[in-house]
């Protein structure tokens, strides 16, 4: 079109107008404080087992320029080294930024349900905590150690809302008359999802620290509960949010899990060992030596483990574990000598014996609450030993 404009002037007019339009950079759009709004997502569980209680993020919205960000403290990336990170407690996370669409349609593709509070601040603070997100956000400083307890996607908008906000805000009590312990809590999630082979793994890593009784803050680790905290607080004695309100509701997709349960497992196991020790055939001996074997080669493996949890690694929770009781390390030695009929090896059994039948009179008594399917595993242990430690050389 420019050779149609005969007057030189606007020609260079149009050009100056044609390359302020095109090739300068575009002005960001202002946000104002006071059209912001700023809220908490709670995710429902999911099915997955690192989904298994729930989701916190934070949405931060601005009516004026059309924004709708969600601000993810879950993110983790899947590389070659995560499992060896996580067993470690050195795993990374970070705080994502992602169009609220695109964090929505995840969690429907997954059927969660998402609900949302407001937070009912004043401009001033909206902004500050905006500001604080945007800086949180920032490559030096997304990064964080996961800490599933203390410091998740959950307490992070916590701990942000706390340092940001000029006001105090006032939390009320929402823990029950009898307060729980961590372990308490995880096991309701996990019972709820039929996630109960996970229950038992954890059971087994997680140590005596993880039945503490948790304070009112401490119980916000949890999605659910943060979202309690959050229903029942005030700010300036006014309420620090609006009531939930879903912006996602799907079917749950968790169930009850099958019969498949450890309990059922290692009885049905027991009765096989006490079947196979009373039939007293050859076959039968030479089956329950091979069960024995393999019963005392992994409990022993097991036990270096929980060694390594404690001493090896910057988890907290796996210290002072109390199934060393059972799965004793010494197993994986004796699981290569049996059948050898030797008076120390006898002993050793005896030992076993007395120390696993201690163990069941303790159960109930002691600082840890262990697993009620490894009840089955411990009688094994203690038959096994009693049975080796009277005549090593026919013990089966």
């Amino acid at each position: 079109i420019f050779p149609l404009i005969n007057c030189a002037r606007l020609r260079k007019l149009f050009y100056l107008l044609f390359s302020l339009f095109f090739f300068l950079p575009p002005a960001k759009a202002q946000i104002d404080s006071c059209t912001l709004r700023i809220s908490l997502l709670t995710c429902s569980p999911g099915e997955e087992l690192y989904s298994t209680f729930g989701h916190t993020a934070v949405r931060v919205t601005d009516r004026s320029t059309g924004m709708d960000l969600v601000y993810n403290y879950g993110t983790f990336e899947f590389s070659p080294d995560f499992y060896a990170k996580f067993i470690q407690g050195k795993l990374r996370y970070y705080l994502s930024v992602e169009p609220f669409q695109d964090f929505l349609y995840a969690y429907q593709w997954e059927s969660r349900s998402v609900v949302e509070q407001v937070l009912q601040l004043d401009c001033e603070n909206r902004m500050a905590l905006y500001h604080a997100l945007r800086n949180n956000a920032q490559e030096e400083n997304k990064y964080y150690l996961y800490d599933f307890l203390f410091d998740n996607c959950t307490t992070r908008p916590k701990a942000l809302m706390q340092q940001t906000i000029n006001d105090s805000i006032h939390w009320k009590n929402i823990l029950p008359a009898e307060t729980p312990t961590f372990r308490n809590l995880i096991h309701t999630y996990l019972d709820t999802g039929g996630q109960y082979w996970s229950k038992l793994g954890i059971d087994l890593l997680l140590g005596a620290k993880l039945d503490r009784k948790v304070t009112n803050h401490q119980a916000m680790f949890l999605p659910d509960y943060l979202l309690k905290g959050l229903d029942s607080a005030t700010l300036n004695g006014q309420p620090f949010v609006t009531p939930p309100q879903p912006v996602l509701q799907m079917p749950s997709p968790l169930n009850k899990g099958s019969l498949f349960r450890p309990g059922v497992v290692f009885g049905i196991l027991l009765l096989i060992i006490i079947a196979l020790y009373v039939i007293k055939k050859e076959w039968a001996k030479k089956t329950l030596r091979a069960i024995d074997f393999t019963l005392f080669l992994l409990a022993g493996i097991v036990g270096l483990v929980l060694i390594y949890m404690w001493t090896g690694t910057d988890h907290v929770v796996t210290q002072n574990n109390y199934n060393l009781l059972w799965a004793l390390p010494t197993h994986l030695v004796a699981a290569f000598m049996l059948g050898k009929n030797k008076k120390g090896l006898r002993l050793y059994f005896k030992a076993a014996l007395l120390l696993h039948l201690l163990l069941l009179l303790l159960w109930a008594f002691l600082p840890q609450q262990l697993n009620g399917g490894f009840i089955y595993i411990v009688i094994m242990l203690a038959f096994a030993s009693w049975r080796h430690s009277k005549h090593t050389q026919h013990a089966g």
